[in-house]
């Protein structure tokens, strides 16, 4: 797929970026070479081809679910200047 300079100025206006007009036909070769890269992937017949979670086989590795810290919320809540029913309250910000 060949872009035109057209093509080229309205993708940057897209993107919000601006360019140069003598780097307009480096963009366009270069967009196209994606363009066609990702016509020749769409091409491929990957129909009976099973879809991965992950390219390798590999399994993840879990660790058993139990509590490892002790509850130290009175504690902790013990230097706020002010708690209530195990929440911190602060001053209002928004009007």
């Amino acid at each position: 797929m060949s872009l035109d300079k057209e093509d080229v100025e309205k993708i940057a206006h897209l993107a919000r970026l601006a360019i140069n007009e003598d780097d307009i036909p480096e963009y366009s070769r270069e967009l196209s070479k994606i363009l066609d890269l990702v016509a020749q992937m769409n091409a491929v017949d990957t129909s009976n081809i099973e879809p991965m979670a992950h390219p390798q086989e590999n399994s993840q590795r879990l660790r058993e679910d139990k509590i490892t810290e002790l509850n130290q919320r009175d504690a902790i809540q013990a230097n706020a200047p002010q708690v209530e029913r195990g929440l911190y309250l602060v001053p209002k910000v928004i009007e």
